[in-house]
């Protein structure tokens, strides 16, 4: 059974046309990022640092572990309240929706005349753009629900294509994860963990945050190799566990033997966080619940002085 496409007026209304619009805005993001990424980001072999919140902070870590696999020099990801930047770095590449999250500013702020500074923004307005020494402009892929969706999305998009990947396959699968209808089974399930390697173990965190945040589902997320050293125990019938990207040898007669739902597409994997990301919606609205107005978050971290 399936739970049909659903209309605007419904809550999370904004959330659902956002994720929609991923198709058409990564293939945006990339080809502004072919016209402008050489001039702005750091050049090949310097040692850098990315840095977020939230959502923006797990698009650091799949863009750091792209980066270093490429063999594009040393990249390090940090939650910007715990970013160390103080390690002779080149350059500092920084990751916000708003501009406004307080974390990040303080960072960009310390490092003004020291360390060059990339920021990749949603609101072009914002206060970020005046410490950044450069500004990668992502205005199209603002949003209006404080749940972000394509924002994250686009900006790793931008990321994937500056290092020289092709993100066709990821558009082209996107395309057919936003009209897909979502499974009941997934509405109903009692828990979810969501697994990754390399750079999908950043996306994998965030499906998981999605979930949390749209719906306050109970989720986990691991890296794929590590679910084996004990989080496994977790899984049992009416609990899914979700791989994006490689799967390891063995993971899948390990997860039959459980009784969960298992899920490997293998399809690519900023499609599957798309799908992900309807489903922390629809089950969402099954609970009443709103995304677009979560509880207790805002659209932006802003800490008292």
């Amino acid at each position: 059974m399936t739970v049909p496409h659903t209309v605007r007026s419904l809550p999370g209304a904004h959330m659902e046309t956002e994720l929609s619009s991923q198709p058409e805005v990564w293939a945006r993001a990339s080809e502004q990022a072919r016209a402008e990424a050489r001039s702005l980001l750091p050049a090949d072999g310097q040692k850098i640092a990315v840095l977020g919140c939230g959502t923006s902070w797990f698009m650091a870590q799949s863009y750091a572990a792209l980066r270093e696999s490429a063999g594009r020099g040393v990249t390090d990801a940090f939650a910007a309240s715990e970013a160390f930047v103080d390690r002779g770095y080149d350059a500092v590449v920084a990751i916000t929706r708003s501009g406004t999250t307080t974390e990040v500013l303080e960072v960009l702020g310390r490092l003004q005349s020291t360390v060059p500074t990339v920021v990749l923004v949603g609101d072009t307005d914002s206060p970020i753009t005046g410490v950044a020494g450069s500004v990668i402009g992502l205005p199209y892929a603002d949003e209006t629900s404080v749940v972000q969706t394509r924002f994250a999305t686009t900006a790793l998009v931008y990321l994937q294509t500056a290092l020289g990947y092709s993100v066709d396959s990821a558009i082209t699968d996107a395309g057919a994860a936003v009209t897909e209808p979502v499974a009941r089974e997934l509405i109903d399930a009692e828990q979810f963990t969501f697994l990754g390697r390399g750079w999908t173990v950043g996306l994998a965190h965030e499906a998981a945050l999605k979930m949390r945040e749209a719906s306050q589902s109970w989720t986990e997320s691991y890296p794929a190799m590590e679910y084996r050293h004990g989080p496994i125990s977790i899984a049992a019938p009416n609990r899914v566990t979700w791989l994006f990207g490689g799967e390891p040898q063995g993971l899948a007669a390990d997860m039959a033997s459980t009784g969960g739902l298992y899920i490997h597409r293998g399809t690519a994997p900023l499609a599957e966080l798309v799908r992900a990301q309807k489903v922390a919606l629809e089950r969402a609205r099954s609970r009443g619940l709103d995304p677009d107005q979560p509880r207790n978050l805002s659209r932006s971290v802003i800490l008292d002085a």
